[in-house]
């Protein structure tokens, strides 16, 4: 075994609880699908993930699994799992590092970022595709379309939880949205790394056909970035579902019309919501939106956040939410709401610190970035939503639709 595998260090990954059988289980996969398999491991045996942080060993991990956690496990066993998570280059380690520069070669030659999550979360047929949004629409009840605006704020939930809000906002939305010549399309960038902005060449195919990136655009946000920066977590965007369930909506807004795109992946703000600075302080994010600024002005153009709001209950590592939890928590989405609708970046960055983020908003850096390059800006919600996250109801997702003018 390699000392890459004697010392195993998890690269992040997508970890969710799953039952089956009456069993509880951690089910583990890459968000870069450098493989496509999964790894189940039993809930006893969870604690090897957070245990495996390159520090150390087997003897190492056995040990520490028997003294804080009580459990004991075969070392053939442990070996095995470990043995597993390095096969499916779930470890950082050289074999991963071969595997992620494989795959990005191969995306950045591909003519398009295809579809990933077609036939999953949505039909990959475009009239299929066409019908499941045309119902969508229908069950809404939308309100009048508005001709006047200059962004967005999109869900990125599943269509199947988020559609009513998704059909809501892009309805409302759609005359602006059909007029612009460029749409400035910033994603949370789940697994991003803290304040990181990452950028792409490649163009974003929906069923419809292919939104062309605007390249020049990317390349002197790289400049502003540094170009090892601004791609260094460019694979990414493969895996990446924010900027793609807005854009297929954007597709099919615009009645399937291509228009130039500007993908961005938005990390957490994790050091900005921990200390005292605002993003604004950074000199890169502010060379960043300064670019942006320059590269929309004179443009017919749009900036869509696709952002979710809270995550809260079990399935996000609290507690069950009761009805005095939904409660609170609706009262907390309206206080960062009523910033958003205010256009007011920084009164929605200091609510975000100010609660630490016990709420796990899944779309700070977008919001964030979105206010602040359309200020001054006022918006009006247009749909808002508790979707379930878990079986038992007790796990949500908060949602919303905003636009802005």
């Amino acid at each position: 075994m390699g000392e890459a595998v004697r010392y195993p260090k998890l690269r992040p990954v997508d970890l969710r609880p799953m039952n089956r059988n009456g069993r509880s289980y951690i089910l583990v996969r890459d968000p870069l699908r450098l493989s496509d398999q999964m790894v189940l491991i039993p809930q006893p045996l969870a604690p090897v993930l957070a245990l495996c942080d390159g520090t150390r060993d087997l003897r190492a991990i056995r040990a520490a699994l028997m003294v804080r956690y009580g459990v004991r496990v075969d070392e053939e066993a442990l070996r095995a799992l470990i043995a597993t998570l390095d096969e499916l280059y779930l470890l950082d380690n050289s074999r991963f590092a071969e595997a992620q520069a494989r795959a990005l070669e191969d995306y950045r030659r591909a003519p398009f970022r295809p579809p990933m999550l077609a036939g999953e979360v949505y039909p990959a047929d475009p009239e299929d595709l066409r019908r499941m949004i045309r119902r969508f629409h229908e069950a809404a009840a939308p309100d009048d379309p508005v001709s006047e605006g200059r962004g967005l704020l999109s869900p990125h939930i599943d269509y199947a939880r988020g559609g009513r809000t998704y059909a809501r906002a892009w309805a409302r939305a759609a005359p602006f949205v059909r007029e612009a010549d460029l749409v400035i399309l910033l994603g949370t960038d789940h697994y991003g790394e803290d304040g990181a902005i990452t950028l792409t060449r490649q163009h974003y195919a929906t069923p419809f056909g292919v939104l062309p990136t605007a390249q020049p655009i990317v390349d002197a946000l790289a400049r502003a970035l540094g170009e090892e920066a601004a791609f260094a977590g460019e694979l990414r965007h493969r895996g990446e579902h924010s900027i793609e369930l807005a854009a297929v909506w954007l597709h099919a807004i615009r009645e399937e019309k291509p228009v130039e795109l500007v993908p961005i992946l938005c990390g957490p703000f994790v050091s900005f919501i921990e200390g005292d600075l605002d993003p604004m302080d950074d000199p890169r994010i502010a060379r960043f939106l300064e670019t942006l600024r320059a590269a929309v002005a004179g443009r017919r153009a749009v900036v869509v956040a696709a952002g979710d709001l809270s995550h809260v209950g079990p399935a996000f590592g609290g507690r069950p939410l009761d009805l005095r939890g939904r409660a609170r928590l609706k009262a907390e989405d309206e206080s960062l709401i009523a910033h958003m609708v205010a256009g007011d970046a920084a009164g929605f960055f200091a609510r975000i610190r100010e609660t630490r983020d016990r709420n796990n908003v899944c779309g700070v850096s977008p919001i964030y970035l979105a206010l602040r390059l359309l200020e001054p800006t006022t918006g009006e919600l247009v749909d808002y939503e508790l979707c379930p996250a878990d079986e038992a109801g007790t796990s949500v997702v908060s949602i919303c639709g905003i636009l802005w003018r």
